[in-house]
């Protein structure tokens, strides 16, 4: 367990050495070299537990199995590209005066502990402490979307705290259901929060204890997914904060929550698929269903209304989250197999997204989408990133969106036929609304005094040509992960 060790302990490290650091540009350097040896640790977990099966700490406190390591790897991943953007854009935003010296050192420190924060809650075999993880998660981003200072942005910071304050406490009374429903089934009452010991006796667990906790539960950690009608704080918390806050928060923190429900949802499902009582054997996936299929339609008719280009794709994150809990909720082997591919292709080309952005605002000076224009004549590099992320996300042959989409369809096809009507019209409408406002973004009239900024495009040049090779070839080592993580959740496996 040592890389696992080594993975939560470099972004634990890096939160408190990163608060001492008053050198503003050692601190960007040093943030990347922690994201750094995070990801070598987390690689050097992912390749164990390939090896060798899942792992369980001694004292029962980690669990890593396919599902969760590879959402490791992912997010430490991500968070060390996002590190690389992150340190000349946050020197940007130092020289125009938007933050100054203290407020850098605490952005640092929360970069870090946020990453902390998610990798916990990915790893841990204990619920109560996955809780505790969320609630983490959801203190750091406060301090990061209010790091402005604004009025707009301590406002979002707000709405961000009450809102999953409020749903962190409806999980937490999932929480405690399934340690009540847990506690007579389990020799030792201090194993009712543990994962691998709920897993074990699921079948014997009161269904209807379960499904009340799993409604809790869904609403709870939904709130953090952004499902419609528990959104309302994403958008705000996007357009007010740091596009590098953006781009982790869309692209690592909602998975962290969708993987809490499913988690759970293994746990509800064994529960009352083996009771011969319960009238609703099949309510977790209905339910996720249902909300995701809300999600999805909801977020892609607000494509069209948005005025501010932060917003507009935060709403492109409810649609995919939506997608991917319909996804979970639909199960199977050929849903669950979209779903984990349409994760990681999601972060990877979501956070690109929002790499371009930060740059494309700085350019134009503002996030307005109607003063966005003719990025790819004043620096193509920034209006290519933003083209092809868009078309990418958009489910362009050959990205990887459009390979998990069309497995999701594929699967919708063959065990609810209906549906299938109601997805395409959703990525249609979905597909208007960016196209809408992507064109004069990139190929309108250059406007007078527009300049090129200082760039660092890697970032979108490494995740788009991930996303691109995913379309076009799942690496055998991937698809393996992927599906042993769909045997795990669903009992059956898709290769």
């Amino acid at each position: 367990m040592t890389a696992l060790y080594l993975t939560l302990a470099f972004p634990l490290f890096g939160t408190l050495l990163m608060a001492l650091i008053t050198r503003c540009r050692l601190a960007g350097w040093l943030n990347i070299a922690l994201s750094t040896a995070t990801l070598a640790a987390s690689a050097a977990l992912a390749w164990q537990v390939l090896d060798d099966g899942p792992l369980l700490s001694p004292g029962k406190f980690f669990y890593i199995d396919a599902f969760n390591v590879y959402l490791v790897a992912l997010t430490a991943f991500v968070g060390l590209t996002t590190a690389i953007f992150s340190r000349p854009y946050m020197t940007h935003e130092l020289a125009r005066g938007r933050v100054n010296s203290r407020r850098m050192r605490l952005y640092h420190s929360m970069y870090q502990g946020f990453l902390f924060t998610m990798l916990l809650a990915l790893s841990t075999n204990n619920l109560g402490i996955l809780w505790v993880s969320m609630e983490g998660a959801t203190l750091a981003t406060v301090l990061l979307v209010s790091l402005y200072r604004t009025p707009e942005s301590v406002e979002a910071a707000w709405k961000y705290f009450i809102l999953c304050g409020v749903g962190i406490a409806q999980a937490l009374f999932g929480t405690v259901l399934l340690y009540f429903s847990a506690a007579a089934q389990l020799p030792k009452a201090d194993d009712g929060l543990l994962w691998t010991a709920l897993h074990g006796v699921a079948a014997h667990l009161d269904p209807t204890v379960m499904s009340i906790a799993f409604v809790f539960l869904l609403v709870g950690y939904g709130t953090k997914v952004g499902l419609v009608p528990l959104h309302n704080w994403l958008p705000d918390a996007h357009s007010e904060g740091p596009t590098p806050m953006s781009a982790v928060l869309s692209g690592l923190l909602l998975n962290v929550a969708l993987y809490a429900v499913v988690r759970v949802k293994m746990l509800v499902d064994g529960a009352l698929q083996h009771s011969t009582t319960f009238a609703h054997p099949h309510l977790t996936g209905d339910l996720m269903m249902a909300f995701g299929l809300l999600s999805f339609l909801v977020a892609g008719l607000f494509l069209h209304r948005q005025r501010d280009i932060k917003r507009m794709f935060s709403y492109s994150s409810i649609e995919h989250m939506g997608l991917m809990t319909f996804a979970f909720g639909l199960g199977g082997p050929l849903a669950t197999f979209g779903a984990l591919l349409h994760m990681t292709v999601h972060s990877l080309t979501k956070s690109s997204i929002f790499v371009t952005v930060g740059h494309a605002t700085h350019i134009a000076k503002t996030q307005a989408i109607d003063h966005i224009r003719g990025l790819i004549r004043t620096q193509p590099a920034v209006g290519w990133g933003l083209l092809l992320g868009v078309a990418a996300i958009a489910g362009f042959p050959p990205f990887g969106v459009f390979t998990s989409e069309f497995l999701l369809l594929t699967a919708t096809m063959q065990s609810q036929p209906w549906l299938t009507v109601v997805l395409l019209a959703g990525l249609a409408i979905a597909f208007a609304g960016l196209f809408r406002h992507l064109h004069p973004m990139v190929y309108g009239a250059q406007p007078e005094g527009q300049h090129p900024v200082q760039a660092n495009m890697l970032p979108v040049i490494i995740h788009l040509l991930l996303v691109l090779w995913l379309g076009i070839s799942i690496p055998l080592f991937l698809a393996h992960w992927f599906n042993q993580a769909t045997l795990l959740i669903t009992g059956k496996g898709l290769l």
